[in-house]
């Protein structure tokens, strides 16, 4: 029973949390539209980056592609929604099925072949290439045209998950509400444990009698399926959706750098991460072209991973929740030295 009540999270940080998204909650209603759209977008992109997080920060197989899973879910919920007037839960849930079904394919082969690694890397990013080539030669999904979905009009549609910009921040929210509890949960969970110990040292872990085969594969393809149902709501958000900007290498560099900056493998890493990516990306974007210095955004992308790495290797969640124990300790003993002094 103590094993068991050892593994339940922290009430303390189950409160913390609640209360954070209840403020993050009430800010969507009383922040102006330019906010709430850059809030969104943070949200939408923290949720992706969950998924990637999870993949390389509890499963350890890097994928520097992961835009290919994004596309799957935004062009499978943006088909069925524009061409046969189907609702996007439809359309969420196919392309988490397909996109499990190819990352899974895309882990056996590799996985199957002893590639590995850094070069399993490198795959992931030419099977996301090749289907951006695909995608964008193929008429039935708009091709380099795009897909655009019908305006909006009327009240909002949890139905059709069609809105206001305020309507998608909530949706996007309740998503990384998700995947916070979601990576909570499997961090904890035996999978979590077992996941981490292959990621730690494979090896060692076959010979403990772990399938490790199998749970890359399985990783991947969770993995997977998750970001693809980020990418069917960003396409939602964006209203459009085309090869370049859903497929892109853009798009594969900015769901990773907030889980890196943030802590790989942390409920909350990815979130503290894009908070503080994104907005800067943005800021250091809008002064550039305002003062006619392009690619300024990219140096402060690299600015950021620069002093992560070299001041907190671990991101910048582990960081305050290690200040945050230090901090409880040194209390603590504070206390005890003062009652001592008392008796």
């Amino acid at each position: 029973m103590q094993k068991k009540r050892d593994a339940l999270p922290d009430r303390g940080a189950v409160i913390g949390c609640l209360a954070g998204f209840a403020v993050l909650a009430m800010l969507g209603g009383v922040l102006n539209p330019h906010l709430i759209s850059l809030l969104t977008i943070v949200f939408l992109f923290t949720f992706i980056g969950q998924s990637w997080s999870i993949m390389l920060g509890l499963g350890g197989q890097l994928s520097i592609g992961h835009a290919l899973f994004v596309g799957i879910g935004a062009y499978s919920v943006a088909v069925l929604d524009i061409r046969y007037g189907l609702s996007p839960w439809f359309g969420l849930v196919v392309g988490m099925a397909l996109a499990a079904i190819v990352g899974a394919t895309l882990a056996w082969l590799s996985f199957r072949f002893e590639v590995r690694g850094i070069y399993f890397a490198l795959l992931t990013i030419a099977a996301a290439e090749f289907a951006r080539v695909v995608f964008s030669g193929w008429e039935f999904v708009g091709a380099m045209q795009g897909l655009f979905f019908p305006a909006h009009s009327g009240p909002n549609s949890f139905w059709m998950l069609r809105g206001d910009a305020r309507f998608y921040y909530f949706v996007s929210l309740a998503a990384v509400l998700l995947g916070v509890s979601a990576t909570a949960l499997i961090r904890q969970s035996f999978l979590g444990y077992v996941w981490r110990a292959m990621r730690d040292d494979e090896d060692a872990s076959r010979a403990l009698g772990v399938r490790t085969f199998l749970h890359k594969i399985l990783v991947v393809s969770f993995s997977g399926a998750w970001a693809a149902i980020g990418g069917g709501l960003l396409a939602l958000v964006q209203g459009s959706v085309f090869p370049d900007s859903i497929m892109g290498m853009g798009i594969s560099v900015d769901i990773l750098v907030g889980p890196i900056v943030g802590g790989l493998g942390t409920a909350f890493g990815p979130l503290i991460g894009t908070l503080i990516t994104l907005p800067l990306d943005h800021l250091a974007s809008a002064i550039g072209n305002k003062f006619g210095i392009p690619g300024l955004n990219n140096v402060g992308y690299g600015l950021a991973l620069i002093a992560v790495v070299w001041l907190l290797p671990d991101g910048i969640w582990p960081a305050i929740v290690n200040s945050a124990k230090s901090i409880t300790r040194l209390s603590w003993f504070g206390n005890l030295r003062m009652e001592q002094v008392k008796k």
